[in-house]
């Protein structure tokens, strides 16, 4: 190696100035380069060559300004950045270029002065970029930007508004100005919980609000909110919180709606919906009361005019016997439509007990065939259909006589749809399950199911919906009341079952009873029960009644029967003679609905602390016992007979048991 060469390469200056030059030159994303004082092109680097489309050779000696465009030059706009670094010590802008193509782009530019070491001019740095896409890029983002700022102030139907992380408001669109009455200069700067009502921000709503908002990822409730005037609307009311890059909370997004129009229509909706079904209600007292009245009246002109008949003197003992009949009987029907309507409400309180519902359906074959006559053809079917007949038990736990009711009203209601015949199908089945009918729910539970099916005319599917209604009916005046399918209704309700029904105009109709059924050790049907009972001594009687008239007579009909009777005329009295005398009783007679201490509860009372004195319960209508109907004490309903009295006291006179009182 020659000394020329050590000399050179040892020298730290050139080194460092050699390696700057090349690290310059390399640099392709930066146009880097100088120029003299006067702007004249005196370096070249590959990043220039690569924005320019100049070769170093083509441009070098070339005064810059041939890179700004025709209306630049003619402003004078070069000589003027240059003026400018020079005065300043830098120079910095943005504009158009021109390439050698004469292609335009769009550039960031920095000139700096270069001093020499005496602190003279001795030319400049320039270093361009090119940034067209980033201007691009910015633009687009602030057309988008723009946009969205119109679409936002151009929506009328929200307010879409910015709040800062405390909640004071930061802009506000034209919807909201619009819904809540504020203009922008009013309202930004202020605190959103002057939209709340007084009570909401009494509460804390507002500040919950938000809590909700970044605890949860949004707040979104309808409630009422204020408008400038003070008057309310409804809103519909979305809050969500906005986070920077980092995750921190720098404010909230909020949509208001108003939905008061929403919200009034909604009631609108709702009132009709009221109304309709007041109507419907309605509609159907005025069916029940006006059936009760007709029916009710028709029994009580019999009732009067055979007791005014039996005060005429002198009257024949066949006569009188016929007039008493017919009181008797007419009671029984009264009491029979009484028990019907309290079925339907489903307040009727039931005596259930264990039986085989084949069983009972059999021993009706006699009075079912009667019932419909011989022009109709009756057919039974109790036995599954792959077993031996009396094989496979249907055990219910239900009222037998409601049952038996419910039953012979599904075959007259068939006989009546066959007035020239036909064929009747009574039968029974296991059913696993119970359909969805009348828009209740399903049940997978077993259940009996009693089924009557005639090959009558049908029922219409617009009379369908009616069927179960008290007095509705479809026969003309004075062939029947419309209670006998309401009654099915409500015993099938109240046993826990169902009432289901198939009809098909021309082809007939099938109703399909439902009882839970009963199984296991429980399922084992009760005794058949006897008529009559044994005779037994005069007992001592506490009658309990509040009603005057009832009282009165209860007294002298039990006193007629051979009791000895003392009348407390409330279950407070009744339970001051027990507390003295309690032990001169034999039974305790008491009404059930009465002020103060209800028959119920003096049962109960008795039950505790005189748990040896028997209690029976009378009433004719109680929802108390319809409710609770295992209170455990014996019942006897109202209206009651004198034979059914004297079974309750244990004792049946010769002239009753003959039938001379019966009713």
């Amino acid at each position: 190696m020659d000394a020329g060469q050590v000399t050179k390469t040892s020298n730290p200056a050139i080194v460092g100035d050699r390696r700057f030059e090349l690290l310059v030159k390399a640099v392709k994303d930066y146009a880097i380069y100088l120029l003299d004082r006067d702007g004249y092109v005196v370096s070249w680097n590959a990043g220039a060559e690569r924005f320019k489309g100049y070769t170093a050779e083509e441009i070098i000696g070339q005064h810059f300004s041939r890179f700004y465009t025709e209306e630049d030059r003619a402003s004078g706009l070069p000589a003027r950045a240059l003026a400018a670094s020079a005065e300043h010590g830098t120079f910095e802008a943005e504009g158009w270029r021109v390439r050698k193509d004469g292609t335009r782009f769009w550039t960031s530019v920095v000139i700096d002065p270069v001093i020499d070491e005496d602190g003279s001019l001795i030319g400049f740095a320039k270093v361009t970029r090119d940034i067209t896409d980033k201007r691009r890029i910015d633009r687009e983002l602030r057309e988008s930007e723009e946009r969205f700022r119109l679409l936002v102030q151009g929506v009328r139907d929200c307010a879409i508004y910015m709040l800062d992380p405390t909640g004071v408001v930061t802009n506000w669109n034209a919807g909201a100005e619009a819904i809540k009455g504020y203009t922008e200069s009013e309202i930004v700067g202020q605190h959103f919980s002057r939209f709340y009502t007084e009570e909401d921000r009494q509460a804390g709503e507002p500040e919950r609000a938000l809590r909700v908002a970044v605890e949860e990822g949004k707040y979104d409730i309808e409630s009422w909110r204020v408008r400038k005037d003070g008057t309310r609307f409804r809103a519909g009311v979305l809050l969500d919180p906005i986070r920077n890059e980092a995750g921190e909370l720098i404010g909230f997004a909020k949509i208001t709606r108003d939905l008061t129009g929403k919200w009034q229509a909604q009631q609108e909706v709702e009132r009709a919906r009221e109304a309709m079904a007041q109507a419907q209600k309605m509609e159907a007292v005025g069916r029940l009361t006006g059936g009760v009245a007709h029916d009710f009246n028709n029994l009580l002109t019999v009732i009067r005019s055979s007791a005014d008949l039996l005060k005429m003197p002198n009257i024949a003992p066949e006569r009188r016997e016929r007039y008493l009949q017919a009181i008797s009987d007419t009671a029984d029907r009264a009491a029979a439509l009484t028990s019907q309507l309290l079925a339907f409400a489903r307040r009727q309180p039931l005596r259930p007990e264990v039986f085989d519902v084949s069983e009972r359906v059999a021993g009706m074959r006699q009075i079912i065939e009667a019932s419909v006559g011989a022009i109709i053809e009756v057919r039974f079917d109790m036995d599954a259909p792959d077993a031996e007949p009396g094989s496979e038990p249907r055990i219910v736990n239900a009222d037998l006589n409601q049952f038996e009711t419910a039953v012979l009203n599904l075959v007259v209601n068939a006989r009546d749809a066959m007035p020239a015949g036909g064929c009747l199908t009574v039968s029974s089945r296991i059913a696993d399950g119970l359909p969805a009918v009348r828009g209740h729910g399903a049940s997978n539970a077993a259940f009996v199911a009693v089924r009557v099916e005639d090959s009558g005319s049908g029922i219409a599917p617009e009379t369908l919906k009616h069927i179960f209604e008290p007095f509705f009916t479809t026969k003309g005046l004075n062939k029947g009341t419309g209670l006998g399918l309401s009654q099915v209704h409500g015993f099938a309700k109240q046993s826990g079952g169902e009432i289901d029904v198939e009809s098909r105009i021309g082809h007939g109709t099938a109703f399909t009873l439902y009882l839970p059924l009963m199984q296991g050790e429980h399922a084992q049907p009760s005794a058949i029960r006897k008529a009559g009972a044994e005779r037994m001594a005069t007992q001592r009687v506490l009658l309990v009644e509040d009603n005057e008239v009832v009282g009165r007579f209860a007294r002298g009909l039990l006193e007629d029967l051979g009791q000895i009777v003392t009348w407390a005329q409330n279950g407070e009295a009744a339970l001051e003679l027990l507390e003295t005398a309690a032990a001169k009783f034999d039974l305790v007679f008491s009404d059930v609905i009465m002020p103060g201490i209800n028959g119920l509860e003096l049962a109960r009372r008795i039950a505790d602390r005189w748990p040896g004195l028997r209690v029976v319960l009378t009433s004719g209508y109680s929802h108390v016992l319809a409710q609770e109907s295992d209170h455990g004490f014996e019942l006897l309903r109202k209206p009651y007979s004198v034979d059914s009295l004297l079974k309750v006291l244990g004792h049946r006179p010769a002239a009753a048991a003959a039938g001379v009182v019966e009713s």
